[in-house]
């Protein structure tokens, strides 16, 4: 798998985690806190730390001051002082002018690099970077820097005149601490500026709203407030016509919430849509981490800032964005109001086509829901939509979430899924399912490929940077079990070499012995022992410990050892341990490919003295072609290979005939744009040095025949790449290698399962001397909720030449013959 599909998740981590709340399992210890007198009149109103940070819209941090009292109250002299969680450091921002009765005053801070909203123009300016999640603020009588570092010694200081400290970690604090906000979110009073000296009880987190002295908030810094409809504020592009604008009179019936996480919220629709197709009736009203007081049903008036969230920066993100409604207030009109009806997705709702493609972003363009589907999907933006007997193509992941399609008949693969079998063949009928029921009253269903959710499954849709258009359900299907079986081949005939490669993730020694048995024993029985087994992602022995080693033979012993326990054959290893930190993936993890071969079926010929930065050349001794070092990595200095994983070249004898084995890990797809992305069609960056590898290792190859045009070959492993990419194209050019899983029929073609996508990152290439070649992939994985790795492996059993005709007729004959009387001799 590649390090960027395990990114971390989005700004609502627990909407995929529990559907409610987590608790550590840790003890946690309270610590003594701050018990100053509370304030009669300035106090601190707000306080956010994320502007310019990942997601955030406001560029700036900011601190909110308040005027509780009846009087005006002069802050000359005064400061507002930070402190990190752990309270070993204050810094601090002088105040001047004051602030009257019932008024705010805003202290902006530092300017972060994303964010495209500025904060009304400050009353005070510092520069002092607040954490986005624990942290302490004073504000403080004087401009000296306080040298308080726990709560007690704190509320003991007579400057102090208020103090707020948040997230769990802040040492410093009044009572309890506030919630913890994020990159999205502040901490904030209510707005009665309760101030019981007890943090947890007058803050809670939500959408930041600064204010300055003259009541300006950003929404407010352009045109006046404009009283819209949803599908006014949705417009007919992707971007909301009133972004960045405050809007007045937004109606709307509440048709779902999120009660949990730190993207909570509702969602709302107009009962009384327009008839353009092109916008949504639909809006998202995000509260931050504050659980909005509203019920389903309820029919609301709202006002509050128009904003488009992106998951990044919003300049440069890859990603669509969400138009949601911000720093929303709202009145209840009703309840009990009948739900506007869903729109019901059908097999021809979705078009077959994803997007236009004008060679950037689509943003700016007309939406066109009845030509594209990624145009279908905007169109029905915050709305509920509902999907009927959905074929699961995506199995349940760690983070709840699955995939299934909503055209069945659209490239369906042989066991369910949905293959991806060109850059402009992607499934548009895939949606990402998600959940918003709490898991306590309906458990996350956990599905294979193949699965069905029967009946009706519904939900307002919404845009997500990992993997596209979601439905978060109030509703699920219930499971259909359609019985998805573990493949597993058969076993290689006696004049048969059988060479497999399987990417086992990020495998180390701290792994847990129930992965190297589920590792081991698809080993032993479902590839049938292989004579050489390519592997990839063997980390060193500490894992992603990242203390310099990198040696990795604690990890091959275990594993070894774990497959004899499973019943097979006492392999021996051949690898070279990289530099560290130079060849990528999980930082501290150095993983490396690598081979098993089993010494009762096939010998190595190792030739000593290669390193991780010796180059392995070729020479012919004798009429015969050999490597200069074996095992030994190609061209490991070559720029292409700049933190990636270096080719592993094998020399192998069997039965009196050399197989030149390459193990590969070519470069990760991370950096590349999403196929649902603004972008269209998606910058594939990632390829550029996919292509600059593939043309390196081709070089070798070549090498290798030029000295031999008769040599076995087998390149096998994680390419990170399609049949169809131009590293495998350089690599098969000239016919000079056949890609195997190419030969197979379209429905088999994959060995991976992304995004609900069956498609292929691994493969098993070989040149033309192998002869009888029979090639399996055998689906364990990719396709189940329970892996033991994300990649299936594969196997490939052959024949190898001599270089002779006869020698080679008669050892297929006598292979032959095995194959045909086989069933009938006795068994051993």
């Amino acid at each position: 798998m590649t390090t960027s599909r395990r990114a971390a998740r989005r700004r609502a981590l627990t909407v995929a985690v529990t559907s409610g709340l987590v608790v550590s399992g840790a003890a946690i210890t309270a610590a003594p806190a701050a018990l100053a007198a509370p304030s009669a009149d300035a106090v601190i109103a707000e306080v956010y730390g994320g502007g310019g940070n990942s997601g955030a819209t406001l560029s700036n941090d900011f601190i909110e001051l308040a005027n509780r009292g009846a009087a005006a109250v002069s802050l000359d002299g005064f400061s507002v002082q930070y402190a990190p969680a752990s309270g070993n450091s204050w810094q601090v921002t002088p105040l001047t002018g004051g602030v009257a009765p019932g008024a705010r005053y805003l202290v902006a801070e530092a300017k972060g690099a994303g964010g495209t909203v500025a904060l009304p123009t400050p009353d005070a300016t510092g520069s002092i970077p607040l954490s986005a999640t624990a942290c302490t603020i004073a504000l403080v009588q004087g401009t000296t820097a306080l040298t308080c570092k726990t709560a007690a010694d704190c509320a003991a200081d007579p400057r102090i005149k208020d103090l707020v400290g948040f997230g769990p970690a802040a040492v410093i604090r009044e009572g309890a601490a506030a919630p913890a906000p994020s990159n999205t979110a502040s901490v904030a009073r209510g707005s009665a500026l309760a101030d019981t000296d007890d943090n947890a009880a007058d803050f809670t987190s939500g959408a930041p709203t600064p204010t300055n002295s003259k009541g300006e908030t950003p929404g407010e810094t352009g045109p006046p407030p404009v009283t819209a409809k949803i599908h006014e504020i949705q417009g007919t592009t992707r971007i909301s016509p009133f972004k960045d604008r405050k809007v007045a009179g937004v109606t709307g019936v509440v048709t779902a919430i999120r009660s949990f996480g730190s993207a909570r919220g509702f969602w709302v629709t107009d009962p009384a849509p327009d008839a353009d197709p092109r916008t949504s009736e639909g809006l998202f009203v995000f509260t931050g981490s504050t659980t909005p007081a509203v019920a389903v049903g309820d029919a609301v008036t709202a006002t509050g800032t128009i904003r488009e969230f992106y998951p990044d920066a919003p300049a440069t993100s890859p990603y669509q964005s969400l138009t949601e409604l911000t720093s929303a207030q709202w009145t209840v009109d009703s309840s009990g109001n009948a739900l506007p009806a869903p729109t019901v997705v059908t097999p021809d709702s979705v078009p077959d086509t994803v997007a236009p493609a004008p060679g950037g972003s689509i943003e700016p363009l007309p939406l066109e829901p009845a030509k594209y589907s990624l145009d279908f999907w905007e169109t029905h933006e915050s709305e509920i939509v509902s999907v009927s007997d959905a074929r699961v193509v995506g199995p349940t992941s760690s983070f709840n979430e699955l995939y299934v399609t909503t055209k069945p008949k659209q490239n369906p693969s042989v066991r369910g899924g949905a293959v991806y079998l060109d850059y402009d063949r992607l499934n548009t009928g895939v949606l990402k399912v998600a959940s918003l029921i709490p898991f306590a009253e309906v458990p996350f269903p956990k599905v294979n490929t193949g699965d069905v959710l029967t009946g009706e499954t519904s939900g307002p849709v919404e845009y997500s940077n990992f993997g596209g258009y979601t439905l978060f359900a109030t509703k699920l299907g219930a499971t259909k079990d359609n019985g998805l079986k573990r493949e597993s081949t058969r076993a290689q005939r006696s004049g048969e070499l059988s060479v497999a490669t399987y990417n086992v993730e990020n495998l180390s020694a701290l792994d847990s012995a129930e992965k190297f048995g589920e590792l081991a024993k698809a080993i032993a029985t479902n590839l049938a022992k292989p004579d050489i087994l390519n592997l990839e992602e063997i980390q060193d022995n500490n894992g992603p410990a990242n203390d310099g080693t990198v040696v990795a033979d604690q990890t091959l012993q275990k594993f070894v050892d774990a497959i004899v326990a499973a019943g097979g054959p006492r392999y021996e290893w051949r690898q070279i341990d990289p530099e560290n930190g130079k060849d990528g993936g999980q930082p501290g993890g150095n993983i490396r490919v690598g081979f098993l071969f089993n010494p009762a079926r096939v010998s190595f010929v190792d030739r000593p003295a290669g390193t991780a930065t010796t180059p392995v050349d070729v020479v012919k001794e004798r009429g015969k072609t050999h490597l200069t070092v074996s095992p030994g990595r190609v061209d490991p200095a070559n720029e292409a290979w700049e933190a990636s994983r270096k080719p592993l070249v094998g020399e192998f004898v069997f039965q009196g005939r050399t197989v030149f084995v390459i193990a590969n890990h070519f470069n990760s797809k991370g950096g590349d744009q999403p196929t649902h992305g603004r972008n269209q069609p998606p910058v594939r960056s990632s390829e550029v040095q996919r292509a600059k590898q593939a043309t390196v290792l081709r070089g070798f190859i070549d090498k290798v025949l030029a000295s031999d045009k008769n040599a076995n070959i087998v390149v096998a492993g994680d390419l990170n790449d399609y049949p169809f990419s131009p590293a495998v194209k350089t690599l098969t050019a000239g016919g000079v290698l056949k890609d195997l899983i190419a030969s197979l029929p379209e429905n088999e073609r994959y060995s991976y399962v992304f995004e609900g996508q069956s498609q292929v990152l691994d493969h098993i290439l070989a040149s033309k001397a192998p002869r009888g070649t029979d090639y399996d992939v055998v689906h364990l994985n990719a396709e189940f909720a329970q892996q033991a790795s994300d990649h299936d492996p594969q196997v490939l059993r052959f024949r190898p030449s001599a270089g002779n005709p006869v020698q080679d007729a008669f050892y297929d004959l006598a292979d032959y013959l095995e194959k045909v009387l086989g069933p009938y001799l006795p068994k051993p």
